[in-house]
């Protein structure tokens, strides 16, 4: 019996660890990817380095999502069974928010396995699933507000908003570093001579 309560709060401890750092690993990969999109480099951390890092924390989300999932299946606590792991908005258990989890994990097997298979499949195709697994992040941050057992600590949420912090700075960079490549010769010559002047 107490070896039982103890195999279940491990099984939960482990589920909720695997989920919040599945999170983390994701949102890395979001702004790595958001970097990397916009070609950024420098002499210390070259383009090569952006994009091995993305890949390989891609696949550590995998690892750790995986882990997850056994775990939250093995849980007797609720009953979430494996088709409701894999197939959006199908189980009794908080239906649409374990759905949005079912849908994050989805959009990220897609997208391993498409970059993968990137050579034999074509830019194109991988290229419509890179930008729809996007959506992967915002789903499991939801699932993870929504659902998680420590949605309610301040730990946990402070966790979650420096995700957000973190993606949405990222966003707000490529954005304005988008507006600088689309500015024209003109623009730029006439805002260096506006400094010289404020400088002289």
């Amino acid at each position: 019996m107490l070896a039982a309560a103890i195999n279940a709060k491990a099984l939960w401890y482990l589920a909720r660890g695997t989920g919040l750092v599945t999170l983390l690993l994701l949102t890395a990969t979001v702004v790595l990817g958001i970097v990397g999109v916009s070609r950024w480099s420098s002499r210390r951390w070259p383009r090569l380095v952006t994009a091995g890092l993305h890949k390989n924390l891609s696949l550590l989300a995998v690892a750790f999502l995986a882990v997850h999932i056994v775990t939250v299946v093995s849980d007797s606590f609720v009953s979430i069974s494996w088709l409701n792991a894999f197939v959006p908005f199908t189980g009794s258990y908080r239906p649409m928010w374990l759905g949005l989890g079912a849908v994050a994990g989805d959009l990220l097997i897609a997208l391993i396995v498409t970059s993968l298979l990137r050579r034999h499949i074509g830019y194109r195709v991988w290229r419509a699933v890179h930008v729809l697994a996007y959506a992967c992040w915002p789903a499991a941050l939801v699932h993870g507000l929504t659902i998680g057992t420590d949605r309610a600590h301040a730990w946990a949420l402070g966790v979650t908003y420096t995700c957000i912090a973190a993606v949405g700075a990222a966003v707000a960079w490529r954005a304005a570093r988008a507006r600088v490549r689309a500015a024209t010769p003109q623009q730029v010559g006439a805002a260096a001579e506006l400094r010289a002047i404020r400088h002289a």
